[in-house]
């Protein structure tokens, strides 16, 4: 394949345009011009496929695509682009010229598609099983015979349970009206009862015992045959999937040569996630490492619309993933000079934390946006180690709830343990008030509502969080808006409990506002700063139980 095959020239003129010194930084960046002027050409060519993404019906489960463009320079020092998407395209007569996969040779391997044809018959015979008629009638049958075992041990207990208040009332009697002898015939013949009560009662359960052993070793049989189909599937998965990984080489600037399963050993998650390799900014690296082209600047976008869990708006720039790019890429950018981590850099250099209120027990401190507030994993300044600083009396935990770093606003930090302790109780029981404002992109069309959308981590893509129905925590916003001003709309937003990124993903997701906070950096577009405020907050105080509020208008 010849170098210029998918080496595509930028359209608009590069003459003026200041080549970047450093290559991109893929996991937090602005996009460069030419990336940005790369990219708006490429969208240009999606717009003239067949089925672009708007023309997908609301009920369709297809969501859009990651694509991405890296402006390299071929040998003639000529500046131009390479464009891939991640994952798989419907449709093989695309008029564009992207790079291919890594590993090119995976549909030519007769081995492999052997393996693969097996692992599909296994799938199929534990599909039958699972569900045959013999597995359904026995599991009924199972479930019926415990029902009734149940239902009949309770009816016998209670029956033996009226027969002993029987008992005793007879016994009581007799020993008033009866003779000695009477008597003693008449506890015989109580006891009698007694004890063939417990004989049903022992019968009762040994039939049910029998019945439901039976029908237990025959679903034992059924599942174990099941179980042992999986374990052969789960050892030739493992097998295909290290051969599959060893066919994705990738290269680095050094020219080193690397396979997926060599990566990711070095890294916690010795197993690469499915898709690795297949994302679209190490085929890029790797189309131009292979063909002597130098990478100068990368940018990956969302085209079409967004999928149900993550937050993916239109044409929106994104970074690329941690889970599955980030060992892939560290091991790819050797060799190359790449921007520095900005989320290595102290964010709340020369940036002051205000104090709102102070007694002996508590504070309230106004923190700015771009401040932690608790120590990060690189970054140790923090709203915690400022407080530890200029109160080194005070003791325990200090910190009672966080904000996101983006986030600025009202902070409440306890003293000594006590403290701590009844201020934490009060966000635990939900007690607090707590009002936020926010500026969101567009114009909302209603003036208030509540957004009821469960969250939770996307473990393939943190620090970002996902709606997820099935595994999600309950997370609830209640929001109402202030104002509307030029193409934004001006909120309170009213969080009842406190997911992270809970009011950002709300206002994000298609299903909350469909309108991301400006300068979100995670689920909209960088700006200066992220436009959220904790403005407002009402509790009491932790030892004299007094009804506090404090309030402080944001700079946006």
């Amino acid at each position: 394949m010849s170098n210029l095959e998918c080496f595509t020239k930028i359209s608009t003129s590069v003459a003026l345009t200041t080549l970047p010194e450093k290559f991109t930084f893929p996991f937090y960046y602005q996009p460069h011009p030419l990336a940005i002027a790369a990219a708006t050409q490429l969208q240009q060519q999606l717009e003239t496929l067949p089925l672009r993404p708007f023309d997908i019906p609301a009920n369709d489960h297809r969501s859009g695509k990651m694509f991405g463009v890296l402006v390299v320079k071929n040998y003639q020092q000529q500046v131009g682009y390479l464009a891939a998407y991640s994952g798989q395209l419907d449709g093989n007569d695309l008029s564009i010229a992207f790079v291919p996969t890594v590993a090119t040779s995976l549909a030519q391997d007769p081995a492999m598609a052997k393996e693969s044809d097996i692992i599909n018959n296994i799938n199929g015979e534990i599909a039958a099983l699972e569900a045959s008629s013999e597995l359904k009638v026995i599991t009924r049958q199972l479930q019926k015979a415990n029902e009734g075992f149940q239902q009949q041990l309770a009816t016998q207990q209670s029956k033996m349970v009226a027969s002993r208040k029987r008992r005793k009332q007879q016994r009581n009697e007799g020993l008033k009206q009866l003779s000695e002898n009477a008597y003693q015939q008449l506890q015989q013949q109580l006891a009698g009862q007694s004890i063939a009560e417990k004989k049903q009662l022992q019968q009762l359960k040994q039939y049910w015992q029998a019945e439901i052993a039976t029908l237990t070793a025959r679903l034992s049989t059924l599942n174990s045959a099941i179980e042992r189909l999986k374990k052969q599937r789960k050892t030739r998965s493992n097998k295909l999937q290290k051969k599959l990984f060893a066919q994705y080489q990738f290269l680095n600037a050094h020219g080193e040569s690397k396979d997926l399963n060599t990566i990711f050993s070095d890294f916690a998650l010795h197993t690469p996630p499915a898709g690795a390799g297949d994302c679209a900014a190490p085929k890029l690296l790797q189309y131009a490492f292979q063909h002597n082209l130098t990478p100068i600047a990368m940018a990956e976008f969302w085209w079409g619309a967004a999928p149900k869990s993550a937050i993916r708006h239109h044409k929106n720039y994104y970074p690329a993933c941690y889970s599955k790019c980030q060992p892939i890429l560290t091991h790819m950018l050797k060799g190359l000079a790449v921007d520095d981590n900005p989320l290595l850099t102290n964010p709340a250099q020369g940036k002051t934390l205000a104090i709102v209120y102070q007694d002996d027990d508590m504070l309230v401190v106004n923190k700015p946006a771009e401040f932690l507030s608790v120590p990060g994993k690189h970054i140790t300044d923090s709203v915690y180690l400022r407080i530890k600083q200029q109160f080194p009396q005070a003791t325990g935990p200090l910190i009672v709830h966080r904000l996101d770093m983006s986030t600025s606003g009202l902070l409440v930090i306890a003293l000594h343990k006590r403290a701590h302790k009844a201020l934490q109780k009060q966000f635990i029981e939900r007690t607090v008030q707590k009002r936020y404002v926010a500026l969101v992109k567009g114009k909302l069309v209603k003036d208030s509502g509540t957004i009821d959308l469960p969250m939770r981590m996307d473990f393939d893509d943190k620090p970002r969080q996902l709606v997820c129905y099935q595994e999600g925590k309950q997370a609830l916003t209640e929001w109402q808006v202030i104002a509307r001003e030029n193409n934004s709309t001006r909120l309170h937003l009213f969080p009842k409990t406190g997911r992270t990124h809970q009011l950002r993903v709300h206002c994000a997701h298609k299903l909350g506002l469909n309108s991301p906070i400006v300068g979100d950096d995670h689920y909209g577009e960088k700006a200066q700063r992220l436009h959220l405020h904790a403005e407002y907050l009402a509790l009491r105080h932790p030892v004299s139980d007094q009804a506090l509020a404090f309030q402080v208008p944001a700079d946006f």
